[in-house]
């Protein structure tokens, strides 16, 4: 019997500390996070959504997406983003890389045509085009070009929306973010934010 109320006893207490556990852990801590990231970093928090000039959210900062019509075709008037291998491309429930050597012939076939497709899109010398221009990055929803990249885009996006290629270079540098802590990565150009910016001028 004395066996019997020291095991019900030892469970009771065990459940009590399960319980005690999951509201700390499970739910307080879980609020506490929450709450911080809502005051501290709002829209950090809430997945660095864009918003149009209507105040839609047309997508988020973290998240690139494609700048095509319907079947795919570039859209003269936007900046393009890097390819992508995620599902059929910049698909948020699919990311991934194509995982695709650098000597896998189907990787080189599919480079091989994007550079052609892009020196006749952008009027260039394929030798101009910069690498991330033909190659997916390893989530394939890389938000972000390449200064270069951006820079080839200029002429083609200004002649299209009517306007200087200084006052589209103007955009370009101001959606430009430099090199982290002055020192990590390359200076990049988020496509999304800077193809909203330019609607904006509409």
């Amino acid at each position: 019997m004395s066996s019997t109320r020291t095991t019900l006893r030892t469970a009771a207490v065990g459940l009590r500390a399960m319980i005690l556990a999951t509201l700390v852990l499970g739910v307080g801590y879980t609020l506490l996070i929450t709450g911080l990231g809502q005051v501290l970093t709002p829209a950090q928090a809430n997945g660095s959504l864009i918003t149009d000039a209507t105040g839609s959210v047309v997508g988020s900062a973290l998240i690139g997406q494609p700048s095509s019509d319907a079947d795919g075709v570039p859209l003269p008037e936007y900046f393009q983003p890097r390819p992508s291998a995620a599902g059929d491309g910049h698909d948020g429930g699919a990311s991934s890389g194509s995982n695709l050597g650098p000597e896998n012939t189907d990787l080189v076939a599919a480079i091989t045509e994007r550079r052609a497709a892009i020196a006749v899109r952008e009027g260039v010398a394929e030798s101009a085009i910069p690498a991330d221009a033909v190659t997916a990055s390893g989530s394939g929803l890389d938000p972000h070009i390449s200064v270069a990249y951006a820079d080839l885009q200029i002429d083609r996006v200004a002649v299209a929306r009517d306007m200087t290629p200084t006052a589209v270079r103007a955009l370009v540098a101001a959606h430009t973010t430099g090199r982290d802590l002055g020192l990590l990565g390359e200076p990049r150009v988020n496509v999304l934010e800077l193809n909203v910016a330019l609607d904006a001028l509409r």
